[in-house]
Parts: structure tokens; C-alpha cells; sequence
């Protein structure tokens, strides 16, 4: 298990030094990049000396990846040209509330998908599977961000059911604490909603695969030639071997939606950090962009460790077909 564990985050590491690699090499090297600022025409030589002074544009493209690789491990990753306010501090406030939206879509991924995949593969070929299997290609179709805009639409304009964007009202702060705690989830729901609908819709889909692969193993048609009762075998023989490949799925669909949720903040005005690196963009603000993609890019990763560590503790066979690979 240690190899295993050992192997798994060389992975991760290297992966995630190739991402920030990639995003240095992006935003230094692509018209655009950080020396655009610095070499505009229009922006006082004055500033355009301190721009580069500070982008680090006077010394090598080798020192400057180096130093850039260095000051990312160490969590420096300078002061916002727009704020003038250090980047870790923008990073730290924004990253609450990605999390918050990614683990409740995550939560509504899994309670909508994986008993809607259970109920499709109960009742494979029937006319409940097929409808089951045509709604959940239809979500899943959908991005994330269109759907936000037409739940937007629907519910927050057409039928103000809930708060169109934000993370709270204007005057929430001076409510009781069940009162704030409320209003935070209504306006939770329409994002959770819309990064989470396709996502349980992906997750319907995979659950009705695995548990219709269980169903057909050894073990399986061994239970059913015992005459175990529908339920139990379906429980016992079914659903549990399926539970490895579903807890793997968690951890990658984490993944996905840290990074989906970007979109979605834009859509709702979350301030996360979408919202942070939509406003960078805007602003050329080039090390918080390099900050937000750092901080994705390592949650991205860890939740990929996690969904692999998870499912060789759950299915130790996993381990074992490494080692022969």
C-alpha cells in the first residue's frame, strides 16, 4: 500500500507541475501574455519599467520560471495589480465559496444520480429505464452555464422563486443566525442546481452501467441460483461491489465540478474563484490568474489522489493490477 500511495502522488506532483508549467509558458509566451502590459505604447515609460520590475521581464525566461515555480510552493504569489492587495489573500477569500458551490453540487450529484442509475438498472430494458436513460442524456447534454441561464430565467425572473445571483441579501447580516443560514442556501440553490444537474445526470448513467456489471458476475448469478429475494441481492451482490468504482467517481467528479464551478460563479455573480478570474482577465492581472489556475490545478489533483487512495483502500485489486501493468 505504501508503494501504491507513493506512486500516486509522484503522479500527482508531476501532473501538477505540468499544468503550471503549461500556464507560465501560456501567459509568457502567447500574444497577450504579461509583457503586453509592459511594452503598450500608451502606458507611461514610468509604469511600463515598474510593470516589467514587477512581472520579473528584466531577467531570464529560465530564472523567471524557476523563480515563479518557487514562489508558487511557497505560497507567494505576489500582489494584485488591480487590488494592490496580495494574491493569497484574494485566493483565500474567494476559495470558501467555489468549495461551498462545488460540495453541494456534489451532494446533489450523488442524490439525484446514483438512485436514479439504481432505478434504471432494476428495471433495465423496461419503459422506466428508457426514460430514466433519455432524461439523463438530455441533462448531461446541457453545459453548465446555459443551464444556469435558463434556471436564472425561469426561476429567479419568470417565477422569483429564488435570488437571482450573490451569496446573500444586502441586509442578512443583521438576521438571526437560521435566517442568514436560509437565505445562504437560496441563493445556493440555482448554481448547485445548475452544476449539479448534469453532473448527477453523467453520474446516472455511470451507476446504471456498474451496478448492471455487477449484476452479471459470478458472485451475482450465484446469489440468484440461491434464491435470495430481488431486494437482498440486489443490496447484498449488487450495490456493493459497485461501491469502489462510485467512490472513485466522487473524487473525479470533485475534480470537475472545482472546475466547472468557474463558469457558474460568472453566471450568478458568486465571488469565488470564476468570479476572481474573470475580473483578473478583464484586468490583465496576471498574478492572480496564475494564483486561481495554481490553486485549481492542486485541488484538481488532491481529489484526484483521493478518489484513487479511496478505491484501492476499497478494492484492493486495483493495487495488484497496477503492479502487473
Amino acid at each position: 500500500m505504501t508503494a501504491f500511495v507513493a506512486r500516486r502522488v509522484v503522479a500527482g506532483l508531476l501532473l501538477l507541475w505540468l499544468v503550471l508549467t503549461a500556464t507560465f509558458a501560456l501567459l509568457h509566451l502567447l500574444p497577450g501574455g504579461p509583457g503586453a502590459l509592459s511594452e503598450d505604447p500608451r502606458v507611461p515609460a514610468s509604469q511600463r519599467l515598474r510593470v516589467r520590475a514587477a512581472l520579473g521581464l528584466d531577467r531570464p525566461l529560465a530564472e523567471r520560471y524557476v523563480r515563479y515555480l518557487a514562489a508558487t510552493a511557497r505560497g507567494d504569489w505576489g500582489i494584485s495589480f488591480a487590488r494592490q492587495r496580495p494574491v493569497a489573500e484574494l485566493v483565500a477569500e474567494a476559495a470558501p465559496h467555489t468549495v461551498t458551490l462545488a460540495g453541494a453540487a456534489l451532494g446533489l450529484e450523488f442524490l439525484l444520480g446514483v438512485p436514479l442509475g439504481a432505478l434504471a438498472a432494476r428495471r433495465a430494458g423496461r419503459a422506466l429505464d428508457h426514460a430514466v436513460r433519455a432524461l439523463a442524456l438530455a441533462l448531461w447534454s446541457m453545459p453548465a452555464f446555459w443551464l444556469g441561464l435558463a434556471l436564472l430565467l425561469a426561476l429567479a425572473v419568470e417565477w422569483p422563486l429564488l435570488p437571482a445571483g450573490g451569496i446573500a441579501s444586502p441586509a442578512a447580516a443583521s438576521w438571526p443566525v437560521l435566517a442568514r443560514l436560509g437565505d445562504a442556501l437560496a441563493h445556493l440553490a440555482l448554481p448547485a442546481l445548475a452544476l449539479g444537474l448534469p453532473a448527477a445526470a453523467a453520474t446516472a448513467r455511470f451507476a446504471r452501467a456498474v451496478l448492471l456489471e455487477s449484476a452479471s458476475e459470478p458472485f451475482a448469478l450465484a446469489g440468484r441460483a440461491r434464491g435470495l429475494r430481488p431486494t437482498a441481492l440486489f443490496l447484498r451482490h449488487t450495490l456493493r461491489p459497485a461501491g469502489a468504482p462510485l467512490v472513485e467517481l466522487a473524487g473525479l467528479s470533485t475534480a470537475g465540478l472545482l472546475s466547472g464551478s468557474l463558469t457558474v460563479e460568472v453566471v450568478f455573480s458568486r465571488p469565488g474563484l470564476g468570479r476572481l478570474a474573470y475580473d483578473a482577465l478583464e484586468s490583465r492581472d496576471y498574478p492572480v490568474l496564475l494564483a486561481v489556475t495554481a490553486a485549481v490545478a492542486a485541488a484538481v489533483v488532491l481529489a484526484g489522489l483521493a478518489a484513487d487512495l479511496a478505491q484501492a483502500a476499497l478494492d484492493p485489486r486495483s493495487r495488484t493490477r497496477e503492479r502487473h501493468d
